[in-house]
Order: C-alpha cells, then sequence, then structure tokens
C-alpha cells in the first residue's frame, strides 16, 4: 500500500456558504467548486492548499452523517484523507493486518474520487478516508 500524501481534511459545517465567506472571503482561499454527493447526504466544496485542500462537509439531510457529526461534536474536523493509488489494494492489505473498516468496498466520492473510511477505533480516534482519483 502507497500512501502519497495527505488528500484533504474534511471539516463538518452547518453551512457551506457561512464557512466559504470565511473560507473565500477571510482567508482567501478560493474554491474550486461544489458538489452535492447524494449517496452520502453532503454537500462539498474543496478549496486548495499547496498539495492538498480542505473540504467543506454540510449535510443535505437530518439523517446524514455529516448532521449526526455536528449534532455529537460541533463543527470541526471530521476526516483526515490519505491518497493511494491502489484502494482495493489497501484494503486488502488492511483487512488482511485485522484493521477494522467502515468500507470494505470503495465507493463514489465526491469530484470522481473512489473512496473508503476506516474505523475511528482502529485509527485511534480519527476518521480515515483513503481516497483514489482518477
Amino acid at each position: 500500500m502507497k500512501i502519497s500524501r495527505i488528500d484533504h481534511v474534511g471539516i463538518a459545517v452547518r453551512s457551506l456558504e457561512e464557512a466559504l465567506k470565511f473560507y473565500e472571503g477571510v482567508l482567501g482561499i478560493k474554491a474550486s467548486g461544489e458538489e452535492e454527493v447524494p449517496e452520502q447526504l453532503v454537500r462539498t466544496a474543496f478549496l486548495p492548499v499547496g498539495d492538498s485542500e480542505i473540504e467543506l462537509l454540510a449535510s443535505t439531510s437530518p439523517e446524514g452523517p455529516i448532521a449526526r457529526f455536528i449534532e455529537k461534536r460541533g463543527e470541526g474536523i471530521q476526516h483526515i484523507a490519505l491518497r493511494v493509488d491502489n484502494i482495493e489494494a489497501a484494503l486488502e492489505r488492511l483487512k488482511a493486518a485485522g484493521v477494522r473498516l467502515l468500507d470494505e468496498v470503495p465507493r463514489h466520492g465526491a469530484g470522481g474520487a473512489r473512496i473508503a473510511f476506516l474505523h475511528p477505533k482502529a485509527t485511534g480516534g480519527v476518521l480515515l478516508e483513503l481516497t483514489e482519483r482518477a
């Protein structure tokens, strides 16, 4: 398994529009676009920072994972995404090592990425996402 870099840091926000006022207006980091990911009940905006990105995540449903995260913990860092070259091979290696996975099969993520999450109980309390981009 080759992890090439931190792909992005996901930040849960109540309002994408309000968060963008800060990131774009105050920090001057311009979003590369917004996208809805219906499978995950979320709207996202990616903000490029060097070789990585910040992903703002706003729930589109009170039952969505981002809404539940905010309800429990408030707004803030929700996950860290690591870029991998071959997500299937990475998942196989982690599974063989006994790592608890939230996703044993990659799913569709924002920007056409293929993603899978590792359980926070296996990673010292951090929700890690593996990301493979075309």
